[in-house]
């Protein structure tokens, strides 16, 4: 979503990041098995897992849990079985959302997640519902540092074949086409980027919804509740935050 960014940023000072909670690992864990079974366990052959893998990294994941992880997934060592589900849903006022779920246990995932939506004045939908919606790309969110001009950035993101970016004081988010995601992100890195944030397929959408400030609060609500299920991995949704009801949400 817009400003996908500064949502994350508020998150982390608000203190409800999924580490406060114990379930980053978890979350990661899940992810890299998931990778390291569909493109083998090798990072330097499995752009995936690698991606993954830096991410855990860089939340200070021990060694050991990669590794764990990793056999995990490729079959080494036993476990129960993960699968990858999406669910579609609307929120309060028709937001469309889409939830990605990484799980051992569907009916566990199922009912904690149309729990949610209802709890938060939303609804579970059929599949298909709200996926037309939106369409896959490439993210990349850019760190400003000192000295950095944002304009910059966003001119060797666009000269290196990004499809859309969005600066901002202190990042610079970055949309591409999937299958470019791997060369503009090479790019970034060779000119001395720091990047904060990478996926390779991340769900765009097509056109944003922009509701009112105390309608906006009850759909952030819905989104937060849904990240802090230890089943789910992202959630996308049309909403748009402008930057003012961010800054309430944050003080909130």
């Amino acid at each position: 979503m817009s400003g996908h960014s500064k949502w994350s940023t508020i998150k982390r000072q608000k203190g409800v990041a999924d580490a406060r909670r114990g379930a980053l690992f978890t979350k990661l864990g899940r992810e890299i098995s998931v990778a390291a079974r569909e493109g083998g366990g090798d990072p330097a052959a499995n752009f995936k897992l690698r991606l993954i893998i830096d991410k855990a990294k860089a939340a200070n994941m021990p060694k050991e849990n990669i590794e764990r992880a990793i056999k995990r997934g490729t079959g080494e060592l036993k476990g129960e079985a993960e699968f990858e589900i999406t669910y579609e849903g609307y929120g309060p006022n028709g937001v469309a959302v889409l939830v990605k779920v990484l799980t051992d246990n569907r009916n566990r995932a199922a009912a904690e997640v149309r729990r949610v939506f209802t709890r938060h004045g939303g609804s579970l939908g059929e599949t298909g519902c709200v996926a037309w919606m939106f369409e896959p790309k490439g993210y990349l969110a850019v760190k400003v540092n000192d000295g950095q001009d944002p304009d910059e950035i966003a001119m060797a993101a666009i000269d290196a074949g990004a499809d859309d970016v969005v600066p901002s004081d202190d990042t610079v988010e970055v949309y591409t086409k999937v299958e470019d995601f791997q060369w503009v992100r090479e790019a970034l890195e060779k000119r001395g980027y720091e990047l904060e944030e990478q996926e390779p397929i991340w769900m765009t959408p097509k056109t944003l919804m922009r509701l009112g400030e105390k309608e906006t609060l009850q759909a952030m609500s819905l989104i937060d509740a849904l990240e802090e299920l230890e089943d789910v991995s992202k959630v996308f949704t049309n909403l748009d935050i402008p930057d003012e009801v961010m800054e309430k949400y944050q003080a909130a």
